[in-house]
């Protein structure tokens, strides 16, 4: 396949094999493995995972790059295709459907709705054994990043929450087609186990967290002051004069399980 990158749908085409197989190895799919793509583009990681799992379900909006894919499926393995934005695919009705317990995802994503994919998937993550993404590399810094670190934030607090967050490796513009202005790195993360996970409600966590962030250099009694007072903030073992960026995840948890 050669098909012509559409800005529309934020294309970058992997073709370095170095990081093709490295991407793979990382993965390391297994025969009947439940393996889910997210956005195949042209087939770069989709036959190696194909061939390692012997089935593969592909999600892809572009339906000009799926005829192509079909064609050269035959020749690997078991394909199917979901047409389909990625956000309106609901991962734990696919897991049932299938009749698998989890699913493990990958892909390449598209830059420009990589964060509202992450969350996407973090609501299904009891559906899901462990997630492979290409990112842009300032996304997975966020991701990963530790309390006090200039890039922590919401995204930090609400994945590390769920997931356990593994940046791999970087890789560099020239391994895609074209090149994105910006480095991309691949981050694996496998969703925690149940009693891992916040005892919060997630409606009162998300708000919260989403507050507290919303102006960084206000105060948490300030940034929370319509959801907390300064003396429940304190109430939970938290300074109502630190800002957000101070906070373990940890403790945006017993914010979240103050009373109302």
């Amino acid at each position: 396949m050669n098909a012509r990158p559409k800005k529309s749908f934020g294309q970058h085409f992997l073709h370095d094999k170095r990081y093709i197989e490295r991407i793979v190895s990382a993965i390391s799919p297994r025969p009947n493995d439940f393996v889910v793509e997210i956005g195949p583009g042209e087939g770069a990681l989709t036959w190696p995972l194909l061939t390692a799992a012997g089935k593969l379900t592909a999600i892809e909006l572009d339906t000009d790059l799926i005829p192509g894919l079909t064609a050269h499926a035959a020749e690997v393995g078991e394909l199917n295709i979901i047409q389909a934005d990625v956000l309106k695919v609901d991962f734990t009705a696919l897991a049932h459907r299938h009749g698998v317990a989890r699913l493990r995802i990958a892909g390449n994503l598209p830059y420009y709705i990589s964060s509202p994919i992450l969350f996407h998937c973090v609501e299904h993550a009891a559906a899901i054994e462990d997630m492979h993404f290409m990112l842009q590399k300032e996304v997975v810094d966020r991701m990963a990043a530790e309390p006090g670190s200039k890039v922590y934030g919401r995204l930090s607090v609400m994945l590390q929450l769920a997931c356990r967050v593994e940046p791999l490796f970087y890789v560099p513009p020239g391994a895609f087609r074209p090149p994105p202005k910006v480095d991309s790195a691949v981050v694996r993360l496998i969703p925690l186990p149940p009693e891992q996970l916040p005892d919060a409600d997630p409606e009162r966590l998300y708000a919260i967290v989403k507050a507290a962030f919303a102006q960084r250099r206000k105060t948490l009694s300030n940034a929370l002051k319509q959801l907390l007072d300064s003396d429940a903030i304190r109430s939970a073992d938290v300074d109502p004069k630190a800002r957000a960026e101070t906070l373990a995840p940890a403790d945006f948890v017993r914010l979240a399980k103050l009373p109302v």
